[in-house]
């Protein structure tokens, strides 16, 4: 049986990345600081991925930490989604929780200003200690995506809760397995939980100058690489072809 469509996001944090990735993905997410989860990118890439033919959802969080926000932080968020709306970017990603459980106060306020825009709930998700009721939270919400990686810190290894999502999902919401997917283990993610839709940074560490990490103004570099963008489109594009 012929598999449908497999959906390909990457998550950029340079204007080189989306150089890297024109032609191969079907959507980015838009970020700063990579090597922190991502944090909301800041004006100037945003204006250089509304020139993009590539559809761009923003990473909107203000902070790094533990995704628990207060009135001032949910301003600023609804702020920087407005900035995506009017930039005429496609979409924004969001996350919030209030303990073990998702903080609907704040993800109602979030969805208000983001109106119009598709929205995927981060791996906030992953934190939590019922997914499932967080992601009927998310349905009911109006989310159009969760990115997971099975409540583990790689993917790979918390397959089988990626399965019961996709599972209970059951149509209603998309459910996007990311976090160390990659070429070598894309095959077994997508046989062995069901999902279609696959979020990977395809980057390569590159050297870091020892003057630039003795001073603090670099101590890793990670840089989006075509060559592992083209080869995980041409991996998707092998097993959607595979009966």
């Amino acid at each position: 049986m012929r598999r449908n469509r497999l959906t390909f996001e990457v998550c950029i944090d340079s204007p080189a990345g989306l150089d890297a990735c024109a032609g191969l993905v079907d959507r980015i997410e838009l970020c700063s600081a990579l090597e922190l989860g991502g944090l909301t990118p800041d004006p100037g890439l945003i204006a250089l991925a509304a020139q993009s033919d590539l559809p761009s959802h923003v990473m909107i969080r203000p902070r790094a930490g533990d995704f628990c926000y207060d009135a001032a932080e949910t301003q600023a968020m609804c702020a920087s989604i407005h900035a995506v709306k009017e930039a005429g970017l496609a979409g924004v990603v969001i996350g919030a929780r209030q303990g073990d459980v998702l903080d609907l106060k704040t993800l109602s306020t979030l969805m208000r200003a983001a109106d119009g825009l598709e929205v995927t709930l981060h791996r906030v998700i992953d934190l939590l200690p019922d997914p499932i009721a967080a992601m009927e939270q998310a349905i009911t919400l109006g989310i159009n995506r969760i990115l997971t990686s099975g409540g583990a810190p790689k993917a790979i290894d918390g397959l089988a809760q990626i399965a019961r999502l996709h599972s209970a999902a059951d149509g209603r919401i998309e459910i996007m397995a990311g976090s160390g997917v990659s070429v070598s283990n894309l095959t077994e993610i997508a046989e062995m939980t069901g999902i279609t839709s696959f979020h990977s940074s395809c980057a390569k560490d590159m050297p870091v100058a020892a003057n630039l990490h003795q001073f603090g103004f670099a101590k890793t570099q990670r840089v989006t690489d075509r060559a592992t963008v083209s080869a995980f489109r041409e991996k998707l594009d092998q097993l959607m072809a595979r009966d």
